[in-house]
This record gives C-alpha cells, sequence and structure tokens, in this order.
C-alpha cells in the first residue's frame, strides 16, 4: 500500500502529520511530496516537514490513495496546482481512493472529484456547495472512493478512517487500541 500526501505552504500541520505517522504505524508505505520541489514545507504554524519527492515525479499507477491536509493556504495550492488536479482526477477515473481533510475538500471539489456526501472545515462548504454537506459533528464522511473530515481535533480518527479502508478491520483495531483512539469510535 502507498499513499501520496502532497504538502503546500500553508498546510495544517495536526492533519498532516496525523496522516504520516498513524498510516506508517500501520505499515503502510506514504510519500510526502513538495509542490516546487523544496527538501521541506513550511505548515501554517511554522512547523517544516521534509519532503520525499516532487509532486512531478509521482506515479499515480504505483498509488492506492492521495489524502489531502488542510490549511487554507495550503488548500488552495493543492487546488491550484496542475499536478495535485491532475492527479486527483487520474486517480477517481481509476477508482483509486481520495481523502481529503479541513479545508482541502475544496481542492477535491475544484478537481471534479468530490462526490455527493462530505464533511469538511466549518464554513468552508460555503465554497465549495452546501447541499451534500454533512455538518452534525461527524469525524468522517465516506462516499464511494472519497474520505474526508473535519479538521485538526478529527485529524486522527481520519487517519484511521484511511488505515480501516486500506487494511481493514483488523489493522483498524490494532492501531487504534495502541495510540489509544476509543473516541473515534462511534457510541
Amino acid at each position: 500500500m502507498k499513499v501520496l500526501v502532497p504538502l503546500a505552504t500553508g498546510f495544517e500541520e495536526i492533519e498532516a502529520v496525523s496522516i504520516i505517522d498513524v498510516l506508517r504505524r500501520a505499515e503502510i508505505e506514504v510519500l510526502v511530496a513538495s509542490l516546487n520541489g523544496a527538501n521541506a514545507v513550511k505548515g501554517a504554524n511554522g512547523i517544516s516537514i521534509v519532503t520525499d519527492i516532487n509532486i512531478k515525479d509521482v506515479k499515480v499507477n504505483e498509488l492506492d490513495m492521495i489524502a489531502l491536509p488542510g490549511g487554507w493556504d495550503g488548500t488552495h495550492a493543492l487546488a491550484d496546482d496542475e499536478n495535485v488536479q491532475n492527479i486527483l482526477k487520474e486517480m477517481d477515473s481509476k477508482g483509486k481512493n481520495i481523502a481529503a481533510i479541513c479545508a482541502a475538500p475544496y481542492a477535491l471539489h475544484r478537481a471534479g472529484v468530490l462526490k455527493q456526501s462530505y464533511t469538511c472545515y466549518p464554513s468552508v462548504e460555503k465554497e465549495i456547495r452546501e447541499e451534500g454537506y454533512v455538518g452534525d459533528g461527524t469525524m468522517v464522511v465516506e462516499d464511494a472512493n472519497v474520505l474526508t473530515s473535519r479538521g485538526p481535533a478529527t485529524a486522527m480518527c481520519f487517519a484511521l478512517a484511511i488505515v480501516k479502508k486500506l487494511k481493514g478491520e483488523e489493522t483498524y483495531q490494532m492501531v487504534k487500541n495502541g495510540l489509544l483512539a476509543d473516541f473515534c469510535e462511534k457510541k
């Protein structure tokens, strides 16, 4: 399993690190990409993350999923980047998994791959579309091959939902229990 996490300046660090960390705990290979070829990308709160690859060098046929962290500046860069938009469209056309959290469903919307039901950071739905928006506090919404989530506080549950989708219930339970993330289960 291989998941691409593209980072653009201004990404939300909690979301990016949660995705990368939780997926690696589940023994999923994570490929962190920069949009501009930089070795490190600075997030919205001044934390830099070292990247593995330039987005231009990504091969969709080697990926099982793309997962986008939010953060408004980072989201707008992902929505405006031709490489990211083309990867999203190609992933969707092949039925591959796509995930986005916080403001990042906006980038999915711009690519035309966001499905009917979705969630995002409250107020971002006004930039996307209010029809189909699930804003009742649901942490993760799945519609076809697309997973979406709300924001920094839901990032761990979002990452665990990705684990469940890619590796199944047993690995999901093992990683969730190791993280003491029982709060991700709906009660």
